[in-house]
């Protein structure tokens, strides 16, 4: 797939967003707000800088509608399943699915702090089966409070995982309050590098043009793991649930989903 200029991927993350919203309004849910932060970075990632081979896990597994809207663009996931999202005997739940139900979602996630562990051992594990393939894994901040993202982090580190980028939706909101008051984690940045990986900040992480950047500067290293870390907004685009925490569970009203298409409609 040829990479998508900027114009392209903001009609992409337009269409995105308004399927998205579709699908959270027919099934009356939440974690809507955690699924518009992180959509830049999966559309940037999966469209842009990864191949048909390489492997992406989403640790933050409750944007789990905007990983199968994103999937099916990619081509990894049919589109046409996107209905099911939420229904009785759907492949489409709420958190990605485990055991591999479908080929392109590896593991099921969600519970905050696994995701990276996976991550790491994908990586490892092409030392032995000899595939030349880049593994990519979207953590949230929340992730970054949980002892076992940093164990795998050492891991990856004291085993130069190079095929290893690691994104963080920083967007500084997760399921209890602010993250900065949950457990504060800045700087991110300083942190990882000290264990040992090579660091590239997106000031905007909801800017094609800020994210294309940061992984340009990062694929200059080669020996050792990758770190990016994306700014993001919380309920990007949506100015009622923007960077609050309310937004990480509730279910729009009419009003509120008309409201919110809008606004998607209009956002540049």
């Amino acid at each position: 797939m040829a990479n998508k200029n900027q114009s392209e991927m903001q009609q992409l993350r337009e269409s995105a967003a308004l399927k998205i919203l579709e699908m959270y309004k027919r099934a009356n849910a939440g974690h809507i707000a955690c699924s518009l932060s992180c959509l830049e970075i999966l559309l940037e990632t999966e469209i842009n800088q990864m191949t048909k081979e390489d492997v992406f896990i989403l640790s933050k597994g409750h944007a789990a509608a905007a990983l199968y809207v994103v999937h099916s663009m990619s081509g990894r996931l049919d589109p046409q399943l996107l209905d099911t999202f939420y229904r009785d005997g759907t492949h489409l739940a709420a958190h990605p699915p485990c055991s591999g139900t479908i080929a392109s979602i590896p593991f099921g996630t969600g519970s905050l702090g696994h995701g990276l562990s996976l991550a790491t051992g994908t990586a490892f594990s092409t030392r032995f089966t000899k595939k030349n393939k880049q593994v990519f894994c979207v953590l949230s901040d929340g992730d970054c409070n949980e002892g076992s993202t940093w164990e795998a982090i050492l891991f990856a580190a004291h085993h130069t995982l190079a095929n290893l980028t690691v994104i963080i939706d920083a967007n500084g909101v997760q399921g209890l309050g602010k993250s900065e008051d949950v457990l504060s984690l800045e700087s991110l940045s300083e942190k990882f590098k000290s264990f040992g990986f090579a660091v590239s900040e997106a000031a905007n992480g909801n800017s094609f043009v800020d994210l294309s950047t940061a992984f340009q500067k990062l694929q200059q290293t080669t020996d050792r793991p990758k770190c990016l870390i994306a700014r993001t907004t919380k309920g990007h685009s949506i100015n009622y649930m923007a960077n609050t925490v309310e937004w990480h569970y509730l279910p729009m009203s009419d009003e509120q989903y008309q409201l919110a298409v809008t606004q998607t409609k209009a956002h540049k």
